[in-house]
């Protein structure tokens, strides 16, 4: 396959926050101190939880800001497709869906705005938990593979490490947007296993990275995203 061509996305769109945090108050401060500095936010679960998803989902889109909804759905064809329709009515950009074919197809089938992310192997796995999920493959192999059928279902991409990244820009169609967490910009002893920095990632082939908790967790939020975004900018000026 030809050396990858990125994709015409805004610089200033390729960070995607992770705004892991447990209520709506958490929320409204991380999003007033980033102001700017972050244009595309990931809603997870443990805002789900909180009861006031939707009411932030709906007060981001009105500041112009993409979301990506990565609740992970797992289940039956029938209620992940109901799930991702219910998705679409709030205009999410993105959303997530386990690497299942039937549920992958239902889930692409359903959506008319959002865009389906497969959902490959996640960042906190490394070969020891594949081994002990009874995956007879490394990483790598399963991400790659459960990437092709993604694309075949008719998904726009997929979440894959970093480390994945080169081995998907060449072995696969071009079009597939590959999504990147488990971003450090430095050393970390978190739960995140299959790392790479954000130059390493966008290098290796990423279109985006998804970024949570060096920017949530730093002494001034909206500095290190815009130290993020600064590197993201000299690689696409």
């Amino acid at each position: 396959m030809s050396s990858y061509q990125p994709k015409n996305i805004p610089a200033d769109e390729r960070l995607i926050f992770a705004l892991d945090v447990p209520d709506i108050v958490s929320a409204h401060k991380l999003i007033e101190q980033l102001g700017d500095a972050v244009q595309f936010y990931k809603l997870g679960l443990e805002l789900f939880l909180s009861g006031a998803y939707f009411e932030l989902l709906h007060e981001l889109k009105a500041q112009g800001k993409k979301i990506f909804a990565d609740l992970k759905l797992f289940d039956v064809p029938a209620t992940v497709a109901a799930a991702v329709r219910q998705l679409d009515k709030h205009q999410v950009d993105f959303c997530t869906v386990h690497g299942q074919d039937s549920m992958l197809k239902a889930a692409v089938d359903a959506a008319q705005h959002t865009r389906v992310l497969a959902v490959t192997a996640l960042t906190s796995l490394d070969q020891g938990d594949l081994n002990d999920l009874g995956f007879q493959c490394d990483p790598a192999s399963l991400v790659l593979s459960r990437a092709k059928r993604a694309l075949q279902l008719g998904c726009a991409g997929v979440i894959s490490s970093g480390l994945e990244a080169k081995a998907l820009r060449e072995q696969i169609d071009h079009q597939l947007l590959v999504i990147c967490p488990g971003i450090r910009p430095v050393s970390n002893d978190d739960d995140q296993k299959r790392t790479v920095s954000v130059s390493e990632a966008f290098a290796l082939g990423a279109d985006y990275v998804v970024i949570g908790r060096p920017i949530r967790d730093a002494a001034d939020p909206a500095i290190a995203a815009q130290e993020i975004q600064s590197q993201i900018k000299a690689i696409y000026p």
